[in-house]
């Protein structure tokens, strides 16, 4: 399509065709990047600031494992509806519901972040205590993914394994709407509680002095940090180091100040997530790649770099 086609089918005076892939296809997916990105970077800088970790992500309390979990579960039991389904290919059709996979790996993302705050409510609520109880259950869903595609026909693992893949393209209104609502609320309530994370980057005794109920303002900061992550990976699978790179680069541009940072880190994932999905269907050769693959190219490098740079050996 040329340039004077996007913008007649935008304005709905273009073809048929021109019309249903501008807005039934692109659309979506740019929405999606945009929202997700959005919310996947503004989840990484609050993990970063109420754990003091640099290197903490979205996905810190195992919120991505769990939801590969939730997903390889409802994609190899019950074949991507539910159990009238099973593996049975000419019952596919009859009984699959398309929202069943995501809404199974929310479920398990909720219950990941639940037990892990669990966990560190009854073994004081430290940073180190939250980061080695994401590790510690992030593994056993990872174990237990293994087991399920080890003992998965061949038609369900594959099934499985795509969608593990960040891909945009699953995208529609409906459930760009959802995150949106939830990536709102999430970014909302952290700007509005920006002078308290301002606080905290203070150290604990300091926010404490200044009135901050640090205890509280640590569980509902990851809390919605997590259940913002865990609806954009339920929707679009993993898309990796949006939560890294984004925070990183915004706090070394415009400082610490949460009132600045939020909103800049927001627009920084969204622009990097676009970036990364026009990459995506430009490199494809005609079909487009996962853009969960694209991000954790661009990702890993910076990730090492970081690793190895001068203040972070001092």
């Amino acid at each position: 399509m040329s340039a004077g086609e996007c913008i007649l089918a935008l304005t709905g005076q273009g073809s048929a065709a021109s019309v249903r892939i501008v807005w039934n296809i692109r659309i979506p997916r740019i929405l999606a990047a945009v929202i997700a990105g959005a919310g996947l970077s503004v989840s990484g800088l609050i993990m970063q600031t109420t754990l003091n970790n640099s290197m903490a992500s979205p996905s810190t309390l195992g919120v991505s494992n769990a939801a590969v979990f939730g997903a390889n579960l409802s994609i190899i039991a019950f074949a991507g509806g539910f159990l009238s389904t099973g593996n049975n290919l000419s019952n596919y059709a009859v009984g699959v519901n398309p929202y069943a996979t995501s809404f199974i790996a929310f479920l398990f993302s909720t219950f990941s972040i639940v037990l892990i705050l669990g966990l560190c409510t009854v073994r004081s609520f430290s940073p180190n205590v939250v980061v080695l109880s994401g590790i510690a259950v992030g593994s056993v869903w990872t174990a237990a993914t293994t087991l399920l595609q080890f003992y998965a026909t061949d038609v369900g693992l594959s099934a499985a394994v795509v969608w593990n893949f960040g891909d945009l393209g699953r995208a529609t209104y409906r459930t760009d709407a959802i995150m949106f609502a939830v990536v709102l609320s999430g970014i909302l309530f952290f700007t509005l509680t920006s002078w308290k994370l301002n606080a905290l980057l203070s150290g604990e005794a300091t926010a404490k002095t200044m009135g901050v109920n640090v205890e509280g303002l640590r569980f509902v900061s990851m809390l919605l940090a997590s259940m913002i992550t865990a609806v954009c990976v339920s929707f679009l699978g993993i898309i990796g180091f949006v939560g890294i790179i984004c925070p990183h680069i915004t706090k070394k541009l415009f400082g610490q100040d949460h009132r600045v940072t939020i909103p800049v880190s927001a627009l920084s994932g969204s622009l990097l997530l676009l970036f990364s999905d026009t990459l995506s269907r430009s490199m494809g050769n005609g079909a487009a790649l996962p853009v969960g693959a694209i991000t954790s190219l661009l990702g890993a490098p910076f990730f090492v770099a970081i690793i190895f740079s001068g203040k972070e050996n001092r």
